[in-house]
């Protein structure tokens, strides 16, 4: 017999209790959450142990991206068999010797193998902690420290895990269990006379989906404030991992960017274009594997950490996506902080310390000035209790362990006193406890990463926070609200006179409720809105175009121009602030400006961008019009082959009406209908192309070179998956 469960969005379960076999079918971020949310993650207790239940195989994607997000997620799934259900701790009675699988295709495999190492140890030799910037000494003294945590031996992911290769024919995982690909990302199971078939592949529009609801909240643009966007850790099954928002002068700063972490500060009402930047602490699953939201934005998003910090983070990356460390350049702009200094970004000064842990981490202190001095935020994630640390002391430099030396520094870290100090209270061997902070005299200590409610001796110390709360440590005194409103408005028209724009300025902005539509389809709107903050969604009758749009979006303008109906409907997506401007007050701009004609041209290759998976969400509307600007338009007739260049540039190909097809040699590997694109392999590879394109009727395409999108954060990041897919599909067809 043969159990198939759906549990979530791109994450199945399938069991054979004949032969205690239980796959984890895709682990996208929080898959183990979601496994204890359906009861298929349970408590036990046998001879007096408890542990967990759980799954003892995973099959792995094909493709390591879907829909923008990782695919392939294992380590908090391994974790969860290795410590929770007892696989890999000496004694326990789950430890039978029989080990879990892990299966796929041989890339994703080798991929998880290695991205699981790295983020069991990081860095790994004293020659990887010197490239990374560490003295002689130092890597010395952190290559002790995590041999200590590793009980005195680096091992490879082979050798606590087996793997399974599946090729072209079916394959044995255990005692008489078969798995069989029946295409990409599909597959079969098969046991004695039953089977059931396992599709991964996620539908159009369709996202892995967050284990909890958050709710809506409304937060301020402040001059120096915390909002609290977790306090849970990789288990907690109601609350996200633990992270913050900091605001500085208007601006956002994400400290880590763990699971769902896009769900969280959409909750905000925060789109990933308003982040400035993000400070890193470590490259653990929890504080890392949001990080393809941050190359979903249309910008590079500053990532600030130190230089060792910096190099884990990058090989984990490396060893997740098969991309040489290089490539994430493209996606991230990099920013290095130097270890236990005040750095000034933009006038607030950050502090990175060292914090003992497995891999490479620091904790943050964060300051600015306010009228009566500093006023200091101390975020430590990820910490390890004080009593755990004296256990490793040892005067012995070549046994590992710490010197006394670095446990005193430590201690001292620890108790730097903060307005506002947020601390990790998880427990266990690399996390740390509240007793620690009995004598901190910080003004106010919050208690974070630990799944379980406080205990009435940690409530005596400090305190918690729930999602979305915001301590305001320096309130803001200005409008930065309308610093943005004006700061897009000159980006929309850069010839515009200054007190031409003060027209559109002088305006009220307003907020609008989660939910609240804004503009009817089919409604002649008295108003056109500039999105300030927050996400809209716009929708077209019978589900043909549905996108969110961010800050800087630009809702009914043309139809307010010229009193028409509109052709679909803007609703909230989130709570959402706007510039509210009157219909006849942006007509008497434009014509004022005699910008009738670009606006026409604009909404139009606007409206196309829109219907478009490619373009149509996250990139701003001031960032689609810089597209707009580039495009050439070609009406190529049925069997007439698709140009890869425009006057010997490669060039991108986004179909508006018609359809192409993808070819590796003569077989068809794709058709592409309107909406898609071809012409992306240049980005991603110096060999001889792999694919040509020919249209199989008359197409409209519009055609851009890839210099034009190649420095587009979430363009470059679709077009790797639609490469990737691309591939594969080529490898099993061709």
């Amino acid at each position: 017999m043969i159990e198939k469960t759906d549990v979530a969005v791109g994450i199945k379960w399938i069991s054979v209790p004949e032969v205690d076999l239980h796959v984890l079918c895709g682990c996208p971020e929080d898959a183990v959450k979601h496994l204890m949310r359906r009861g298929l993650i349970v408590p036990k207790e046998s001879g007096g142990i408890s542990f967990e239940t759980g799954p003892n195989a995973i099959l792995l994607s094909d493709v390591p991206v879907q829909s923008g997000s990782f695919a392939n997620l294992s380590e908090f799934p391994v974790l969860q068999m290795f410590y929770r259900q007892g696989m890999l701790i000496p004694n326990h009675p789950n430890n039978t010797g029989a080990r879990p699988l892990l299966v796929g295709n041989r890339d994703q495999v080798h991929a998880q193998s290695q991205y699981i190492y790295r983020g069991n140890y990081g860095l790994d030799s004293i020659e990887e902690l010197r490239e990374a910037g560490a003295s002689e000494k130092l890597a010395q003294e952190l290559m002790r420290l995590k041999l200590r945590f590793a009980f005195d031996k680096i091992r490879d992911t082979q050798d606590l895990l087996d793997t399974r290769i599946v090729e072209d024919k079916p394959l044995e995982l255990r005692d008489g269990v078969f798995i069989e690909r029946k295409a990409l990302n599909v597959y079969e199971f098969r046991y004695r006379d039953a089977s059931v078939m396992v599709d991964l592949n996620l539908a159009l529009n369709e996202t892995y989906e967050p284990p909890f609801q958050l709710g809506y909240h409304s937060i301020g643009r402040e001059y120096f404030s915390v909002v609290h966007l977790g306090e849970g850790d990789g288990w907690d099954v109601n609350r996200p991992c633990m992270s913050s928002l900091i605001t500085h002068q208007g601006r956002y700063y994400l400290i880590d960017t763990g699971p769902n972490i896009h769900h969280s500060l959409k909750s905000l009402g925060i789109s990933i274009n308003e982040l400035d930047g993000i400070f890193h602490t470590h490259a653990h699953d929890d504080h890392f594997c949001g990080f393809t939201s941050l190359v979903s934005a249309d910008q590079r998003i500053q990532h600030y950490s130190t230089p060792l910090v910096r190099a884990s983070v990058l090989k984990k990356l490396a060893a997740l996506t098969g991309f040489d460390e290089s490539r994430f350049e493209h996606y991230i702009q990099f920013r290095e902080l130097r270890e236990n200094e005040w750095n000034n970004i933009d006038g607030l000064e950050v502090k990175p310390v060292f914090s003992p842990h497995p891999l490479e981490t620091t904790v943050f202190f964060f300051r600015t000035m306010s009228e009566s001095g500093y006023k200091t935020y101390a975020h430590l994630a990820d910490t390890v209790s004080l009593d755990v640390l004296e256990d490793m002391v040892t005067d012995d430099e070549s046994a590992s362990g710490v010197s006394t030396a670095t446990l005193e520094t430590v201690r001292q870290t620890y108790a730097v006193p903060a307005d506002l100090k947020k601390v990790d209270v998880g427990g266990g061997m690399i996390h740390g406890r509240a007793a620690d902070y009995v004598d901190d005299e910080s003004k106010r200590i919050l208690f974070s990463h630990v799944a379980r409610p406080l205990t009435t001796a940690e409530r005596e110390i400090g305190s918690n926070a729930s999602f979305g709360m915001q301590d305001v440590l320096i309130p803001a005194r200005q409008d930065y609200a309308f610093q943005e409103a004006h700061r897009y408005l000159g980006s929309y028209f850069p010839t515009a006179q200054p007190h031409h724009l003060q027209l559109l300025l002088n305006n009220p902005i307003v907020s609008f409720n989660v939910g609240t539509i804004l503009i009817r389809r089919g409604e002649r709107s008295s108003y056109v809105y500039l999105v300030l903050g927050g996400m809209v969604e716009y929708m077209e009758s019978g589900g043909a175009v549905h996108n969110v749009l961010s800050a800087g979006a630009l809702l009914g303008d043309l139809a307010g121009l010229l009193e028409a109906p509109a052709k679909g409907t803007y609703r909230a997506a989130s709570n959402v602030g706007v510039l509210k401007i009157p219909r006849n007050i942006y007509a008497e701009f434009v014509v004022s400006c005699d910008l009738l004609g670009a606006v026409r041209r604009k909404h139009a290759l606007r409206q196309f961008l829109k219907r478009t998976y490619l373009f149509g969400e996250v990139v701003s509307h001031p960032m689609q019009d810089r597209i707009a600007q580039s495009m050439e338009l070609k009406e190529p007739g049925p069997d007439d082959l698709v140009p890869h260049s425009i006057e010997g540039e490669p060039q991108l190909v986004v179909v508006d009406q018609g359809s192409i097809a993808i070819l590796c040699g003569e077989t068809r590997i794709e058709g592409v209908g309107p909406g898609g694109c071809f012409g992306e392999e240049p980005l991603f590879t110096s060999s001889q192309r792999l694919f040509t394109a020919c249209c199989l009727e008359k197409s409209r395409l519009y055609c851009l070179a890839l210099s034009t999108i190649e420095d587009i954060p979430s363009v470059r990041w679709k077009l790797q998956e639609f490469y990737e897919r691309r591939v594969l599909s080529r490898n099993t067809m061709c």
